[in-house]
């Protein structure tokens, strides 16, 4: 296994190289991005003569939003998490994939929010899945680079892992898509979808690592 005591990389640029700057402004990221998910969430007025329930009943969009929105942000920092787990050196190129994708994961409060106001338009659930497709695709292009340049992991996957985790960064963008199609006509089933991407992605997880041969291939896209 690799490590950053490599005789042939100096102290100075295996400095410069860390991942910790990295992850630590990832994780500082994700924490504000979902902090100003649940800011959305306002304790409703009751109006004369209304019930909690009737108060409820207008603040349950938003609701829903935040539960999709911190399930779907939770997701895609714990596949951060599983990766730069393994990644030895970020240089210039992997940093400025990062930053690219925390860019449009920070816009995942903004297409909740929008969402939570109008939940029943088409519109917002097109604006909220191009967010989520653009996350996905910058997710995509992270992978990618590092099945290209192994040099940069402590243990470089081999064909199957890199074909495993192409294929778990690239799957919730049919489902964006279906959402997406379906909100015209069909607007709950479109935020159903939405919401069950999670549950798909885990259990893809789960499912890869119940089988021995594919176990060890499960702990980088978890």
């Amino acid at each position: 296994m690799a490590s950053n005591e490599d005789p042939a990389v100096s102290p100075a640029l295996a400095r410069q190289l860390s991942p910790d700057r990295v992850l630590a402004f990832t994780d500082g990221t994700v924490a504000i991005i979902i902090t100003i998910l649940v800011l959305d969430i306002r304790v409703p007025d009751l109006a004369a003569g209304a019930s909690v329930a009737d108060a409820m009943a207008e603040v349950w969009p938003t609701l829903v939003s935040w539960v999709v929105s911190f399930l779907l942000v939770g997701m895609y920092w714990l596949w951060h998490r599983g990766v730069f787990a393994n990644v030895r050196f970020v240089n210039l190129n992997l940093a400025w994939l990062n930053l690219i994708f925390l860019l449009f994961l920070a816009l995942v409060p903004f297409g909740a929010s929008t969402l939570g106001e109008h939940s029943e338009e088409p519109g917002a659930l097109h604006m909220y899945g191009l967010i989520l497709i653009a996350v996905t695709l910058a997710r995509f292009l992270i992978n990618t680079y590092l099945n290209r340049y192994p040099d940069l992991l402590f243990d470089p996957k081999n064909r199957r892992s890199k074909q495993t985790s192409s294929v778990a960064a690239a799957m919730p963008l049919v489902i964006y898509i279906v959402a997406m199609i379906v909100a015209d006509w069909a607007p709950e089933l479109s935020l159903l979808l939405f919401f069950a991407v999670p549950a798909l992605y885990f259990g893809f997880v789960a499912f890869l690592k119940s089988d021995p041969k594919t176990s060890a291939d499960s702990q980088s896209i978890s």
